[in-house]
């Protein structure tokens, strides 16, 4: 970078300033990311709980849903009465800038979409099983998403802080002690000159 600025104290100046904006850029990244790692870690614990909960809400509906088959048959047509999900909403939080999704689910009363003809209790067992694994599907694939995105966000933010720390600040020191130098080394002439002038007018005021 330096070799491609002039050493002037107007570019000195300049240079100053934008290696300042440069270091208080990367203090805010480095406290971006930390903040995100922070969120990060927090919803990995968790999601790492609900994996453990889901595997096992899942093999108790499955099971349950084995029985059912069992002692009804196979429950296809009663399945078919039972209605598509159309209760999940997204909505969004920023985290330092970041787009978190949060999912909500209507979660009102339960009630059994089938009639008593032709069920029994190990059905109902399934229903119940295969709604609460709905449920935890739906936390979990929020924090899941969650994590990705924000793992998403510290990796640009971690490059962009390296980029900054050491890349772009090392440019403007290099350039700011280029010009310092410079102008220090231009001052060192500017008074040798002066120095040998006020020598010479000595010199022919002596003489004459």
């Amino acid at each position: 970078m330096r070799n491609n600025v002039f050493p002037t104290k107007g570019n000195l100046l300049s240079t100053k300033k934008s290696m300042a904006l440069a270091k208080m850029g990367f203090e805010l990244l480095d406290r971006k990311r930390n903040i995100l790692v922070r969120e990060m870690m927090q919803l990995i614990d968790k999601a790492n709980s609900l994996r453990s909960e889901i595997n096992d809400v899942y093999n108790q509906a499955y099971k349950a849903l084995q029985m059912a088959n069992i002692t009804l048959g196979i429950c296809e047509d009663i399945a078919k009465s039972v209605p598509v999900e159309q209760g999940v909403q997204i909505t969004y939080r920023s985290v330092m800038g970041v787009e978190i999704p949060t999912v909500t689910i209507d979660t009102s009363e339960l009630q059994m979409p089938y009639g008593f003809l032709g069920s029994n209790s190990q059905l109902d067992k399934a229903y119940i099983s295969f709604y609460k694994a709905k449920l935890v599907t739906v936390e979990l694939a929020e924090i899941e998403n969650s994590v990705y995105r924000l793992a998403n966000a510290i990796k640009k933010t971690q490059s962009r802080a390296n980029a900054l720390k050491n890349i772009i600040i090392p440019n403007f020191e290099e350039t700011t002690k280029f010009i310092t130098d410079a102008l220090e080394e231009k001052e060192r002439e500017e008074f040798s000159r002066l120095k040998v002038i006020k020598s010479s007018k000595e010199r022919k005021k002596v003489e004459q």
